[in-house]
């Protein structure tokens, strides 16, 4: 009988003393009880001389002592934030103390083991990393998995507005990709992806963007391994108001309160149809240069030879499309999806309209959200909480269709 894997957990934490005593709780009431967490409490260093700055260190401290006193064989804490301790002016942010974690854990770790991603700010039911270890044993061929996620409400209107906001835009954006089949139709959750210790390895591990640090993991590994993207195991975020990373849920909720969605629209799904198109033609251009709806964006992307070295690599049109995918990965969708935003004039609610009315046209949701009446910045949390479940459950059904993201 396999034995079963040893769970690895990375935790970057930054100012989270009140949220400890949760998460704690959380990861010890595990039915699983073959894991190891390593916390891994990070600043810059220079912010204990910056008064405006001071508060969070402290706070750091408190959870350095916090976690001191709970370290055993199954918590370990890497300090990255007294005096001394802290990141200096070239390598800081979530995504340094992301990848600390991690490397410590992939050096411990077995080839049999995983490696799982958390977050101080959320939640885990108790069978989560149960859930982990039979998603993996469950699915050999995948050697990475962006996890299921769900924000709870908190009660408080603005939170909840902006986070619900915030989530119809990913729910769109992943059911779109997922409607067109495409290979990097992952969402990235730093509290909720995972993979196995040899995935991580070959992969060269984490790469420390100061934020985004796992949108750019998932994509890597998505280069390497198949994904899986319907699991079990689910993560519960906080929604919170945070300006603690460059982009993510809390600035994305801080600027959404502010009125500024301008960075998350909801893009006309004729767009992403624009993707679908490009792709599925990619091995027509190992033969020569084809009209494609992504070209022009191509070609000021990389210049006007983009495909000339992908042909002199390959040795048929299999080879040059595979290549092709690796080029044209998730970032470089997501630009093109804004570059050619600018170039169209439709609403965020019509084209949210336009997009259920395509494919969803008998569905109640639509008598709620007319487009000559639905407005995002008037709408009842009542009402965004309808479209974000809308959303979350079709876009459940297409993860429960794809599986895998080979």
């Amino acid at each position: 009988m396999k034995a079963a894997p040893k769970i690895l957990l990375a935790i970057p934490l930054m100012d989270e003393s009140e949220q400890i005593p949760a998460l704690l709780r959380s990861i010890r009431q595990q039915s699983y009880t073959n894991y190891k967490a390593i916390f891994c409490v990070n600043q810059p260093d220079q912010w204990w001389s910056d008064a405006k700055r001071r508060p969070i260190c402290e706070s750091n401290m408190l959870t350095l002592k916090m976690l001191h006193q709970e370290a055993d064989d199954q918590v370990q804490v890497i300090d990255r934030c007294s005096p001394g301790n802290g990141w200096d002016a070239r390598h800081q942010g979530v995504g340094w103390a992301r990848k600390t974690a991690m490397d410590e854990a992939a050096q411990q770790a077995g080839t049999a083991d995983l490696l799982q991603t958390m977050d101080g700010d959320t939640l885990y039911h108790p069978d989560f990393l149960q859930d982990v270890a039979d998603d993996f044993s469950e699915n050999t061929q995948a050697g990475a998995a962006a996890q299921w996620y769900y924000h709870p409400l908190t009660g408080q209107q603005a939170a909840d507005r902006a986070v619900l906001r915030y989530e119809i835009y990913m729910r769109y954006y992943a059911l779109n990709m997922l409607r067109i089949q495409n290979p990097y139709a992952f969402t990235a959750i730093g509290s909720a992806m995972a993979c196995t210790s040899a995935a991580y390895r070959a992969v060269g591990g984490i790469t420390p963007h100061r934020s985004g640090e796992d949108f750019y993991f998932i994509q890597k590994l998505r280069k390497y391994t198949p994904v899986l993207i319907h699991t079990t195991a689910a993560a519960m975020p906080a929604a919170r108001f945070s300006d603690r990373v460059l982009f993510g849920t809390g600035p994305a909720m801080i600027r959404g309160d502010a009125g500024d969605w301008n960075s998350y629209p909801i893009y006309s799904h004729h767009l992403f149809d624009e993707v679908k198109a490009t792709f599925d033609r990619f091995s027509e251009l190992f033969a020569g240069d084809v009209e494609l709806p992504m070209t022009n964006f191509l070609v000021e992307k990389f210049g006007d030879n983009l495909w000339h070295s992908l042909r002199q690599n390959n040795r048929d049109a299999k080879g040059f499309a595979r290549a092709a995918l690796q080029k044209v990965d998730a970032l470089r969708i997501l630009q093109f999806m804004r570059w050619r935003h600018t170039q169209r004039h439709s609403s965020n609610e019509q084209n949210l309209f336009d997009f259920l009315l395509a494919f969803y046209p008998g569905d109640a949701i639509l008598k709620d959200i007319h487009s000559k009446k639905f407005n995002f910045s008037t709408a009842s949390v009542e009402q965004l909480n309808q479209i974000r479940d809308f959303l979350t459950t079709n876009e459940k059904l297409w993860r429960q269709k794809t599986k895998l993201l080979r």
